[in-house]
């Protein structure tokens, strides 16, 4: 590996990134910058999580407004509801591990937005502990809590 591949990496990642595809296309691998390729790959896979973590918090956090403010329902809610369920659909169908992922850390990504119900609702209590809806609840676009119960 020459260090003005490992420089480029430094100084223009667009044009490494070409680069390095087209060493690995002409299986040219002893050019490749190895150490960098395996950190962007693992970076993209974190990307990913945080992309399927983030989209269900938002949509657990409207769907907690929803049960939660039944009188406050809006279709901005509803829409919000939607799109997250629509995104997060894209993301499972493309990587089901997420899906896996996403399930097993049901309870850390509830209490955030727990949180940030509770912060936009101005209230410091009054919802459960843990998420009342199971993944395929939570998914299913045709499921709208009536109550946190």
């Amino acid at each position: 590996m020459g260090t003005a591949t490992k420089t480029l990496y430094d100084t223009d990642f667009a044009e490494w990134c070409a680069l390095t595809a087209d060493l690995v296309r002409a299986g040219r691998f002893d050019e490749v910058d190895l150490e960098h390729v395996a950190e962007e790959i693992e970076d993209m896979g974190k990307l990913d999580r945080r992309a399927a973590t983030n989209r269900t918090r938002v949509l657990l956090l409207h769907m907690l407004q929803w049960a939660a403010q039944p009188e406050k329902r809006s279709p901005s809610w509803r829409r919000t509801i939607i799109e997250q369920r629509y995104r997060l659909g894209a993301i499972f169908q493309d990587s089901g591990s997420l899906r896996v992922f996403v399930r097993d850390h049901l309870h850390d990504v509830y209490r955030g937005a727990a949180e940030g119900a509770l912060a936009e609702m101005s209230r410091s209590e009054g919802l459960p502990d843990k998420c009342p809806w199971t993944i395929a609840q939570i998914l299913d676009t045709q499921f709208y809590p009536d109550s946190l119960v």
